[in-house]
């Protein structure tokens, strides 16, 4: 059953295909009840990580983002945050902020053979943007799409 998992797992490595390790655990307990073991397996996380010991498999980040602000930055910028909201009321000071929602990405980890090199790729750039606001005392909650 073994080597049908890390033949499984090579052919989608090969095609670029990300594998998360609850994806390995789930096709070696598909491959179990094929072999008619399927009673008598279980795809733990015990079986996993001697799985992946034994065929140096490993996870690896694929993507990555780094911070847009320096740190030096923002403490800077806490410092002067009461003199700017100085005289106005909790109600009327407002925070708001954009986010994107990629709903057709791929996972951002995978499994892969410890000495594979990653071929690279491109996250899907596909998103909603969302602006979230709310203001200091929370008594408002607004969002915006687009």
């Amino acid at each position: 059953m073994d080597e049908c998992v890390k033949k499984w797992f090579t052919q989608c490595r090969d095609q670029g295909i990300p594998i998360s390790g609850q994806m390995m655990q789930r096709k070696a307990e598909d491959f179990a009840k094929e072999l008619g073991r399927g009673e008598h397996f279980k795809g733990s996380n015990g079986w996993l990580e001697s799985f992946k010991n034994k065929h140096k498999i490993v996870l690896r980040k694929l993507f990555s983002e780094k911070a847009s602000i320096p740190e030096s930055v923002c403490e800077e910028w806490i410092k002067d945050i009461p003199a700017l909201v100085k005289g106005y009321e909790p109600k009327n000071i407002f925070n708001a902020d954009e986010t994107g929602l990629f709903y057709k990405c791929l996972p951002d980890k995978t499994t892969m053979f410890k000495d594979e090199e990653y071929r690279g790729g491109k996250q899907s750039k596909v998103r909603l943007t969302v602006l979230l606001a709310a203001n200091e005392d929370g008594s408002e909650k607004n969002f915006l799409l687009s």
